[in-house]
């Protein structure tokens, strides 16, 4: 019986996990500033403008976005995401459409 709830759990983690969709909570979280490189945020969809940043590490832009930085508040504007998610967002908004 533990073996099937441990494998229905891992099973429920893993579809809401691949549930998230980042292009909707950027939109809901990131867009406000990142689309416009308000006060200095890194403009979405600009490779050239999150490339200093992504070579500083994916552990340390989480820090920052968890944390705060300049004039994003801590956790931007996603109180509800995860480092994972957060992450996901990093990965969406810095490659080039």
């Amino acid at each position: 019986m533990k073996t099937v709830l441990g494998f229905a759990a891992a099973l429920l983690f893993s579809v809401s996990a691949s549930a998230f969709d980042a292009e909707a909570k950027y939109k809901q979280s990131c867009m406000a500033c990142h689309a416009m490189g308000v006060a200095g945020a890194p403009k979405a969809f600009d490779s050239a403008a999150w490339a200093p940043k992504l070579a500083t590490g994916m552990d340390a832009l989480v820090s920052s976005v968890t944390n705060g930085k300049g004039a994003m508040p801590p956790k931007g504007l996603c109180m509800d995401c995860s480092a994972d998610q957060f992450k996901a967002l990093i990965t969406f908004m810095s490659k080039a459409k």
